[in-house]
């Protein structure tokens, strides 16, 4: 019997492990882990505090962006030209968009000056698939700003999809821009744009 015990209790502990490995991180707790990590690497690098873009964006690369979700972002923004796109050229996009993103997010974090940043509470159903994570960036000696994380429930974790910033949203603002260049000269176009608007970084 005692074995059999034995291997029943091994069974357990790696059926254990197994699911706490699977558990999906809550969506205001990764947020608040994405950015202390983030934070925590400008505090410890001088480098990055005195504006090295290089090492600036490697840190948006590493950090940040393996948290988007770039596809749906991509998809929402373009809407109903996302499904007039061919496969191609949603390839293309999605990629000049992530890098956007990422000269959006690495202008940002260079301007880092020890701001604080406070979380409000979370409030969620287990059911949600899609979430809300509000927070306040406080400025010495200046307002506060809001910014709000929306988040979809992936398979392993949960996704940013959008970031609303002193009430502006990050994909509606984009809309904008991007759908009046479709409606003028196409999507190869919009494409061409990203693309050389990139290469300024």
């Amino acid at each position: 019997m005692k074995p059999l015990l034995n291997l029943t209790m091994v069974l357990a502990l790696l059926t254990g492990a197994i699911n706490a490995h699977a558990e999906i991180v809550s969506p205001d707790q990764m947020v608040k882990n994405v950015a202390s990590g983030v934070l925590d690497a400008i505090r410890n690098d001088k480098d990055i505090q005195n504006g090295d873009m290089r090492k600036i964006n490697a840190l948006t690369e590493e950090k940040i962006l393996p948290h988007f979700d770039f596809e749906r972002m991509s998809r929402v923004t373009l809407g109903k030209y996302w499904g007039q796109a061919s496969a191609e050229q949603k390839t293309e996009f999605v990629k000049e968009f992530r890098n956007l993103i990422t000269r959006t997010y690495s202008s940002a974090l260079s301007k880092y000056r020890d701001q604080v940043i406070e979380y409000k509470p979370f409030i969620a159903s287990a059911d949600d698939g899609d979430v809300k994570v509000k927070s306040l960036i406080i400025q010495s000696g200046g307002t506060a700003i809001p910014v709000d994380y929306s988040l979809e429930k992936g398979s392993e974790e949960w996704k940013v999809f959008d970031v609303n910033i002193d009430g502006i949203s990050l994909v509606t603002n984009y809309r904008g821009q991007f759908v009046s260049i479709i409606r003028q000269n196409g999507m190869d176009e919009l494409i061409h744009a990203l693309i050389e608007k990139n290469k300024t970084s």
